[in-house]
């Protein structure tokens, strides 16, 4: 969850969504829309393939592995929402 909430800011042109993923506490399920799963994979894929900020460079480190298992779920989530 720390990941999902840090890297929050990348989202700042997502209809609010930026803003639902920092307050988000993890005391309940969040409700996301299709295009919300979309917008979340395509940006963070994309911050954990382009790591400008070498933040995972390390891919042995525990913020690498829970970035990845981010990424992998929320590709699981895509694939069902966009799965026709």
């Amino acid at each position: 969850m720390d990941e999902l909430v840090c890297n929050a800011y990348e989202l700042l042109e997502c209809f609010g969504l930026d803003e639902r993923i920092a307050k988000y506490k993890g005391k309940r399920p969040l409700c996301l829309y299709q295009w919300d799963i979309e917008t979340l994979y395509e940006v963070y894929y994309s911050i954990l393939e382009n790591d400008s900020y070498h933040d995972y460079v390390d891919k042995q480190s525990e913020r690498y592995r829970v970035m990845r298992s981010l990424v992998d779920k929320l590709q699981l989530l895509y694939d069902e929402a966009f799965h026709e």
